[in-house]
């Protein structure tokens, strides 16, 4: 948040056009439940990259980078805004992924949200 607030604040002061990306759970397929709704696949972030990086007359935006999953929580503005359409879908793999058939509670909410998810990703594979 501090350097999207940056990113305004230059963007605003010195007329520069400033694209945060909110990048989405950037792994090669999905690998859990909740990739189902904020996987980015690899060939849809070089594309929200590319397009961010050549858009015009954005000023400021935050903006979404989320694959054009089924499952979502964001709407695909963010691609809208910058002129890329995201084609992946994480569904494909949904049968790959224990547990895929359970709904999601939403965005920032559920097991999610526990101590135990964040550090269990942060220990080495």
């Amino acid at each position: 948040m501090a350097v999207e607030a940056i990113g305004r604040l230059y963007a605003e002061k010195f007329a520069l056009e400033i694209a945060c990306l909110r990048i989405g759970s950037f792994e090669e397929r999905p690998r859990e439940r909740r990739h189902l709704a904020t996987w980015v696949s690899p060939r849809d972030l070089a594309g929200f990259v590319r397009a961010a990086l050549t858009a015009r007359g954005l000023g400021f935006a935050a903006l979404y980078a989320v694959s054009h999953n089924t499952r979502r929580f964001r709407d695909l503005a963010a691609g809208r805004a910058l002129g890329y359409t995201p084609v992946d879908d994480a569904e494909a793999f949904a049968g790959d992924i224990e547990g895929s058939e359970a709904p999601l509670a939403g965005p920032q909410s559920g097991e999610y949200t526990a101590a135990e998810y964040t550090l269990r990703h942060l220990r080495p594979r």
